[in-house]
């Protein structure tokens, strides 16, 4: 199953880093290269000559080794794996992950990656279930991180509780399941997801803008590339990391994200989250406006282009899913009804963005999917969610839709 796969493993600092012989063990096994990374305090627990024994593979450490960089950069050892584990997963190591660290080779190489990250948490209760921590897990999965476990159990320290690491047999089925298939309904599919708001310029220091914060249209895409698919997201300026495993074009302006998402066809499926300035000023000033006494400018404004109904209306080249999105104040399911039948897309994801919801630039979302089937009339009428539910619920439906849900 995993002939031929290669596995770059970093074993961080805790007391279930012993495991990890044993997984190193069962990945070789099924056919699978192993290369390892110890941190200084993975160090404490297992040695570099055992895993370098059982891997068959040099073990590194050392960021700052001359030796190491010359023969294997820390960029080169995060390009060449088709899969980066981490087992054990500690609270800090998964502090230093959600917070975009580099303070050694392990935080160095995860940061600079662009596989595929899957973590097997191990720590005590209390860490686990401390709030900073479980904000941690969360965004590391709405970037598209695969979490393994924890488990619950006895404790090294004594206790009981939900924090031990997954065991070996585990991992090792969820790595299998990665590349086998499993959980990879989409593998083989393009997807293509717009998120984020566009910036219109009025002149060099001001411009036309929303308050979209892209959280939702990044956790699509970190959702439909954790189910397979082959994900390229467009985004307009946001403040979020990039999703792990997805192929990102940062634009500005509505008429750069139509050219980038146009030149992402052909693609399976395109998810429209963006919030796309309609307007933009007709000819933007080549220097700052000037007050001088005279009153506010006078701006003419122009239509932008509909991104999703140019997609919608693509030809030979439109995606079979066309999906948008409709933000409404008011009548949310009645204007975003009429929204999909002008737009010419396939679904359409209606929310409420009225200041009192607090949709926009939160972390919560409700939404009225429209038609995908179900009951009322074609009307999927979905619970609040986080905005990393909402994407997991979508990309499910997504699979369903091709062919490959459960």
């Amino acid at each position: 199953m995993l002939a031929g796969k290669r596995i770059l493993l970093t074993v961080a600092g805790g007391i279930a880093a012993y495991k990890c012989h044993d997984l190193i063990r069962r990945l070789r096994e099924r056919g699978a290269a192993v290369r390892c990374i110890l941190t200084e305090g993975g160090a404490q627990f297992v040695t570099a000559l055992s895993l370098q024994a059982l891997s068959e593979d040099k073990v590194y450490g050392d960021i700052f080794s001359l030796t190491d960089e010359s023969e294997m950069g820390h960029i080169q050892l995060s390009r060449e794996a088709d899969l980066l584990v981490v087992a054990p997963a500690t609270a800090d190591i998964l502090a230093k992950m959600a917070g975009g660290l580099a303070s050694d080779l392990a935080t160095t190489v995860l940061l600079a990656t662009d596989k595929p990250v899957m973590v097997a948490p191990a720590m005590n209760v209390r860490m686990w279930e401390h709030a900073a921590t479980q904000a941690n897990i969360a965004m590391l999965e709405a970037r598209g991180v695969i979490r393994i476990g924890p488990d619950e159990g006895d404790m090294a320290c004594g206790e009981y509780g939900m924090g031990r690491m997954a065991e070996p047999e585990a991992i090792v089925e969820a790595i299998e399941d990665f590349f086998g298939g499993a959980n990879r309904p989409l593998a083989g599919r393009r997807a293509l997801v717009t998120s984020g708001p566009t910036r219109e310029p009025i002149d060099p220091v001001r411009y036309i803008a929303n308050h979209s914060s892209g959280k939702q249209g990044h956790a699509i895409a970190a959702a439909l590339a954790g189910l397979g698919a082959e994900t390229r997201l467009v985004t307009g300026p946001v403040t979020l990391a990039d999703p792990a495993g997805v192929e990102v074009i940062h634009v500005e302006t509505a008429r750069d994200m139509l050219a980038a998402c146009e030149a992402a066809l052909p693609a399976d499926m395109a998810v429209c989250a963006a919030a796309v300035a309609d307007w933009r000023v007709a000819e933007a000033a080549d220097e700052k406006l000037k007050k001088n006494g005279g009153g506010p400018p006078s701006l003419e404004m122009i239509e932008n282009p509909d991104i999703l109904k140019s997609l919608a209306g693509a030809g030979n080249l439109r995606p079979a899913l066309v999906v948008g999105f409709a933000a409404e104040t008011e009548n949310v399911v009645a204007n975003a009804k009429k929204k999909r039948k002008a737009k010419g897309c396939d679904w359409i994801l209606a929310n409420d963005v009225s200041r009192a919801t607090g949709t926009f630039g939160g972390d919560a979302n409700t939404i009225h999917l429209i038609g995908a089937g179900g009951s009322k009339g074609g009307v999927e009428d979905w619970p609040r969610m986080t905005k990393e539910e909402v994407a997991g619920r979508l990309a499910e439906r997504i699979a369903e839709h091709f062919g490959g849900g459960s």
